[in-house]
């Protein structure tokens, strides 16, 4: 685990990493993946050789019912990077996110869907923003300026500038698509904010907005976005409203409430 220099500035904590080229884990949850997962995997580890960042693979398959552990497993054989969890019931994407968070080594963590909807540059752009700029975190945007979406659903378009728009007004941030589970964090940064709870799609804003009240240095960058090739996405709005609420209520109140008691645990006397 590389090791950082950490100071504090204008109430925001930040680092200078000190080990020049640190390890990217980059965390792919899978359920039902067999045509996504290595066309995913192969696009991923080839950009990331080619930038010679050293990695991992940790792909967590989250009970799938067809071959996706199979084809992990024969991919395996041809990259040592590659690391599989196998999940046991119950399922759900957080669960899986969870499980991958408590499986990886290395010094900086990214969060990749397994459907290649996710550009493999801005994995590179993500770890660069960390490894050589000293930021914490790194979140992606799809709405910005130079960001590029293409064939994302009307409907869960709406609903997300809708949500995404009113956690911004809650928690002050300029940060715009925070129901993205596509970021990057220093390993230290993630594991500040473990236990995570969510068990379904609500981990992605449990996991970012705890970032985000700990006032962690967190880099934004335009980002591109690609809708699914081969099969139907899990996630189901109608379901996931309540589980999202939730969150997000408990999220604000720890910052309203305790955000003192949560600043105190993140101190850098704290660190090692």
């Amino acid at each position: 685990m590389a090791k950082s220099s950490a100071r504090v500035g204008r109430g925001r904590i930040t680092s200078t990493p000190t080990n020049k080229n640190p390890t990217l884990s980059v965390v792919i949850p899978a359920y039902n993946e067999e045509q996504n997962i290595a066309p995913t995997v192969i696009e991923i580890t080839e950009k990331l050789k080619a930038a010679a960042i050293p990695y991992e693979i940790v792909v967590v398959n989250d009970n799938s019912k067809d071959k996706t552990p199979d084809i992990v497993r024969a991919l395996q054989k041809k990259d040592r990077g590659i690391k599989l969890v196998n999940r046991t019931p119950p399922g759900g994407f957080g669960r899986a996110v969870r499980t991958g968070l408590e499986n990886f080594s290395g010094d900086i963590v990214t969060i990749v869907m397994a459907d290649l909807s996710d550009d493999p540059e801005d994995i590179i752009r993500y770890y660069r923003l960390i490894a050589d700029e000293g930021y914490d975190a790194v979140y992606g945007s799809r709405f910005v300026k130079g960001a590029q979406v293409v064939e994302y659903p009307k409907v869960k378009l709406y609903v997300n500038r809708i949500v995404n728009k009113m956690l911004q007004l809650l928690f002050w941030t300029r940060h715009n698509d925070l129901t993205n589970a596509f970021k990057a964090y220093r390993a230290d940064v993630v594991r500040s904010v473990l236990p995570l709870k969510g068990a379904h799609f609500n981990i992605t804003i449990e996991l970012s907005l705890s970032v985000l009240i700990r006032r962690y240095n967190i880099a934004s960058c335009p980002i591109r976005w690609y809708g699914r090739k081969w099969g139907q996405s899990n996630l189901k709005l109608r379901a996931m409203g309540r589980r999202y609420l939730a969150t997000l209520i408990k999220i604000w109140f720890e910052r309203i409430l305790i955000l003192d008691d949560l600043m105190a645990e993140n101190s850098p006397m704290k660190r090692e």
